[in-house]
């Protein structure tokens, strides 16, 4: 069973044992589709989560699991990352894609130059951007006008830099 990481858990909110989601790319409707889920953390065991509720707060949801019922018990699962069965997590969409798939896949221009690897995405208040290891680190916004087309079957990202971005 392949694990995929859709959400960082934060700080318990409140009394009752809720946590907050962060970095999370599903939809409350997604989460409670899928329900079960796997929290996982290093030099941890991983634990299996049932979800028994979820609401919106700002850019965060809250989520609420089966036998964490005070804030005490929710602290447990802060700095985890909530993980789902790959095969669980619905479809993105025609033309769509989740980080997750995003990342690893090999970043080339539109002469297809290598300028290197996806390694992280970063969410801004404007636009996601992509971090991608080359001869060194480069931040990509993740926009139209920038990324021309994303393959990943082939494992690729095809884009036109804007004049001067490499040299930043």
């Amino acid at each position: 069973m392949s694990l995929v990481v859709i959400a960082r858990c934060g700080r318990p909110h409140g009394l009752a044992g809720e946590i907050a989601l962060d970095q999370i790319w599903l939809t409350i409707p997604e989460l409670e589709r899928i329900g079960t889920f796997v929290w996982q953390a290093p030099g941890e065991e991983p634990r299996r989560l049932r979800l028994t509720g979820a609401r919106p707060m700002g850019h965060r949801i809250l989520a609420s699991f089966e036998g964490f019922g005070v804030r005490e018990e929710a602290q447990a699962l802060t700095n985890g990352d909530l993980c789902a069965p790959a095969e669980r997590v619905p479809d993105a969409g025609p033309g769509q894609a989740y980080t997750y798939q995003l990342l690893g896949l090999r970043m080339v221009d539109t002469s297809g130059r290598e300028i290197g690897v996806v390694k992280d995405m970063l969410r801004t208040g404007a636009h996601p951007v992509y971090v991608v290891q080359g001869a060194r680190e480069m931040l990509v916004p993740a926009v139209g006008p920038i990324v021309k087309r994303v393959d990943l079957e082939a494992g690729t990202i095809t884009v036109e830099l804007p004049a001067g971005l490499e040299d930043l």
